[in-house]
């Protein structure tokens, strides 16, 4: 078995204005630290084009055409302080969708063992009707819904690391009651939602606020408290990643201080929960990471493990 990595030079299209932590320069980064030799093994493959009924699994159609219309034709167009668009938005943002559809599709096949998609924009914080904090559509979320809807799975998990709530994927997925969601993030910090008693119409939703400054130690007791055991019981037939890096020590848009190392043991102890309850089938896509040069070392340590993980 093999590692998927799933991306698409037009995911470098969508461009947003200068100074925009959410930049081309991230997924460059990326493909330079995915393209040492240690990489070689990857099955590389091309994001493809999601269809309209692949997004219309969790978006309304007005979503969609809202999407559409307001793509602009040069320059760039602000959906909102921190949502831009510009000429090529559309076609990255359906192969960051396509991409995790396609993942899905080959780890639950059999293809490969598990699989990171790395496209932008990010869409963690898509809400129903609602882009934006970057991102246009539920990538995450869609790929749940693909994954239960198409494949019929009936216990589908979903972990989420950024450092940001992921607000979009838990209203998306809210009254879901074959999906788990887990977020951990930094509280108080910007989307402000993510408090614990928020639940899920099944008590589907787990969230796990982290104060400022705290650091890996207590993200590792966290999940050993809180997720894993919860991951357990679940039993779930695919296992979804949000891997968001921006909770290293050395993002600039938020104070939590992980280290690399803590993303590598992160994703063991995934990876070992996947093994033991789903064959090891393990989607993950790219979300936040704003530091360039910590981005590019997270990625490489994360897609490392998964690599570990097929060998």
């Amino acid at each position: 078995m093999t590692t998927a990595l799933y991306t698409h030079a037009e995911c470098l299209n969508h461009r947003t204005p200068a100074g925009h932590p959410e930049q081309v320069a991230r997924l460059e980064y990326i493909n330079d630290a995915l393209s040492a030799g240690m990489f070689d093994a990857l099955d590389r493959r091309e994001a493809p084009l999601c269809e309209d009924a692949d997004i219309l699994l969790c978006h309304p159609q007005s979503h969609l055409d809202t999407i559409l219309a307001s793509e602009p034709e040069t320059g760039s167009r602000a959906l909102d302080a921190d949502t831009h668009m510009s000429p090529g938005s559309v076609l990255a943002a359906r192969r960051a969708v396509g991409g995790c559809i396609a993942a899905v599709d080959a780890v639950l096949a059999g293809e490969v063992g598990n699989a990171f998609v790395a496209c932008r924009p990010p869409g963690h914080h898509a809400e129903q009707s609602t882009p934006m904090g970057f991102c246009l559509f539920g990538n995450a979320a869609i790929a749940a819904k693909h994954a239960m809807e198409r494949h019929g799975l009936e216990r589908v998990a979903i972990v989420d690391f950024d450092v940001h709530h992921g607000n979009g994927t838990q209203a998306l997925l809210w009254n879901e009651a074959r999906a788990l969601f887990f977020s951990s993030h930094q509280n108080p910090l910007w989307p402000g939602t993510g408090m614990p008693e928020e639940t899920g119409g099944h008590n589907n939703v787990h969230n796990l606020p982290l104060p400022p400054h705290s650091d890996g130690r207590l993200m590792r007791a966290t999940y050993e408290a809180q997720v894993f055991p919860v991951i357990e019981r679940f039993k779930p037939q695919l296992l979804i990643i949000s891997a968001g890096f921006d909770a290293h020590l050395a993002d600039p848009l938020a104070q939590l201080n992980w280290a690399t190392d803590d993303f590598v043991w992160l994703t063991e102890k995934l990876c070992d929960l996947a093994e033991e309850h789903c064959d090891g089938r393990v989607v993950s896509t790219l979300e936040g990471g704003y530091d360039l040069s910590a981005l590019a070392a997270s990625v490489a340590a994360h897609v490392s493990v998964l690599m570990e993980k097929t060998a």
